[in-house]
């Protein structure tokens, strides 16, 4: 990766002064960025048809449907196809190449997973591209967080998995052996081609009735990595009523991570504002602060999102993304307190330092001065948190989900899956259910840890501090 980027910085770095923004640093020298940027949008363009398809199913675009749909995608269904059908004679037919099902899902996902390694790597070097070239310092605290960063296993095994998600949630189009539609939400209305061994013949069938012919259950299962009789692969096997398992948590994983972000940004926000803001102004502000934080917190929170789930049901909001607003608002201002008590210390000791008084004395407007000398005080410390509790977000929508709550049926969600299994988990069935619940505990585990990473690497001294409680008690004993 070296020899990239000195191929794109060249031989001469320019010499910058602090008070040059960085937009006039590239006018002056735009040959690196310019190199970053074409290679950028060469990748983006690969994938781009995927973007814009998803944009024109999602928003009303009118005429503009048809073309945004249109524009090509250079790993997609298309382009490396599995769903075929495999002829006694003549081998594999309507696949890539000839190859089986399995091979072609597997080169597919293969190629979408190494696509996106190679974006995030060209990414990593426009940072590296960015220092070495058009930052002023040499060194700046942010290098040295990276570098602890790089060094954190705990962290970069969470990352890791993190990236492995949020692939599978961005690309699940692309991953899934099959579409959903067709699969989940209408499978009467698609066919599909098969030999019919009986018959002799190539034949079509419906396919929710191939999906009922495929059912897992106690009697008969498709199990993972196996192929059902009509020739689809099934990477993590069928559910009980015959939709392949893959594709329902490809496109749940959608839905989790929609709910996750929006539920977690929306706490940062109130609980970042309401910080800065208590600190700031002391007196009623906090002691208002303070009993609406504690009001939150006294009741169980679990019930009361149980009860805004089945209060809102029927209103247009829980319409919205077949429910998933809703969850995401429900988490969200249920979720800021735990957030505010976790930054109020910090909030309280950074409103005290000489700068904040400085900037007061001088007639500064407040919400400027919470928002440029207090705010970014805070953002590490709402960083940590955010990503330790967006693993929390998900494990509760996947537990509502369980119970028959939060997102609208048939849309996939991963505590559903978790449901229509655990009948089957002590039968030849047991990928129903085990799965998905592995796959929860995986990416719960993996938030968190990237949490602890990011905390050791801003504040290198709590983890030695963790550490030494840790010795400390167990010498104790």
């Amino acid at each position: 990766m070296g020899w990239i980027l000195t191929s794109l910085a060249g031989d001469r770095r320019p010499s910058w002064t602090d008070d040059q923004r960085l937009r006039n640093r590239i006018r002056d020298h735009p040959g690196p960025a310019l190199r970053w940027l074409v290679v950028f949008l060469g990748l983006f363009a690969l994938q781009a048809g995927m973007a814009l398809s998803w944009l024109a199913t999602t928003l009303p675009v009118g005429p503009l449907e048809g073309p945004l749909r249109s524009v090509p995608v250079a790993i997609s269904h298309e382009t490396i196809p599995n769903r075929g059908y495999e002829h006694p004679t003549a081998g594999w037919q309507d696949t890539f190449l000839g190859l089986s099902a399995g091979q072609a899902w597997a080169l597919r996902t293969a190629l979408t997973y190494a696509y996106a390694a190679v974006a995030l790597s060209w990414l990593w070097i426009g940072y590296r591209l960015y220092r070495t070239v058009y930052r002023a310092a040499d060194w700046t605290p942010r290098d040295d967080v990276i570098d602890r960063f790089r060094g954190h296993a705990w962290g970069l095994f969470g990352l890791a998995i993190v990236v492995a998600f949020v692939t599978m949630a961005l690309f699940a189009p692309v991953i899934s052996p099959t579409d959903v539609t067709e699969n989940v939400y209408e499978p009467y209305s698609h066919e599909i081609t098969h030999f019919d061994e009986e018959a002799g013949e190539t034949t079509t069938i419906f396919v929710g009735d191939a999906n009922l012919g495929s059912k897992s259950g106690s009697q008969e299962s498709v199990g993972p990595l196996s192929y059902d009789q009509y020739d689809r692969y099934h990477p993590f096997g069928t559910m009980d009523d015959g939709k392949d398992l893959f594709t329902f948590m490809a496109y749940g994983s959608r839905i989790s991570l929609f709910i996750g972000l929006l539920a977690v940004g929306m706490s940062v926000f109130i609980a970042g504002a309401v910080a800065v803001a208590s600190a700031y102004y002391k007196g009623l502000l906090d002691l208002l602060a303070v009993l609406g934080s504690d009001s939150v917190q006294a009741m169980p929170k679990l019930l009361v999102i149980i009860l805004l789930s089945v209060v809102f049901s029927d209103t247009w909001i829980a319409g919205l993304y077949d429910g998933g607003l809703l969850l995401a608002l429900i988490f969200g201002l249920t979720g800021w307190p735990e957030l505010w008590r976790a930054v109020r210390g910090p909030a309280l000791q950074v409103a005290q330092q000489e700068w904040v008084d400085a900037a007061r004395s001088m007639g500064q407007h407040p919400l400027v001065t919470m928002r440029r000398h207090m705010s970014p005080y805070l953002t590490g410390y709402l960083l940590i948190y955010g990503s330790m509790g967006l693993g929390g977000v998900i494990i509760g929508v996947a537990g509502l989900s369980f119970l028959g709550l939060g997102v609208n049926s048939p849309t996939p969600e991963w505590g559903r899956a978790v449901d229509a299994g655990q009948s089957y988990v002590v039968t030849q069935s047991w990928h129903i259910s085990l799965i998905p619940g592995v796959l929860v505990v995986l990416v719960v585990t993996a938030f968190n840890a990237l949490g602890d990473g990011v905390r050791d690497a801003i504040d290198p001294e709590s983890g030695a501090e963790a550490k030494e409680g840790t010795v400390a008690a167990g010498g104790g004993g």
